[in-house]
């Protein structure tokens, strides 16, 4: 993995743990000296890691793309997690989008398909 010393809580990443699972999620905390980060794992080849954090070397970590969402169905989905987190500031991120949405209907998201290089986890549609 590409060392990457610029993550900041809410980032969303993918990387190894320690004993070489895939994981997929959020930032929680990153250390003082920025060489650890703590994960909320979303998404793992070891089912049993999946809802839990664990803190791993940011060198095994890369932060993913930020991607612009503006679906309605999507942008609910998101809430719901962000809800689930229990991150205030995710979620009225969020709800400012859904509410921008609702007042705009005109605008609409084009299908996209976005594959991250490497991620055996999942692919992403968002249509």
């Amino acid at each position: 993995m590409v060392e990457n010393n610029l993550f900041k809580n809410g980032d969303w990443v993918q990387g190894k743990s320690r004993d070489g699972e895939l994981i997929h999620g959020f930032v929680e905390t990153v250390s003082d000296n920025r060489e650890i980060v703590k994960v909320n794992v979303v998404e793992s080849d070891n089912e049993k890691a999946v809802g839990k954090s664990i803190w791993i070397p940011s060198k095994w970590t890369e932060k993913l793309p930020d991607l612009e969402i503006s679906n309605e169905a999507h942008l609910l989905a998101l809430i719901d997690l962000a809800l689930l987190s229990k991150d205030e500031t995710w979620f009225m991120e969020l709800s400012g989008k859904l509410e921008s949405i609702k007042i705009h209907p005109k605008i609409t998201a084009r299908k996209s398909e976005v594959q991250i290089p490497g991620n055996r986890i999942a692919k992403l549609d968002f249509k």
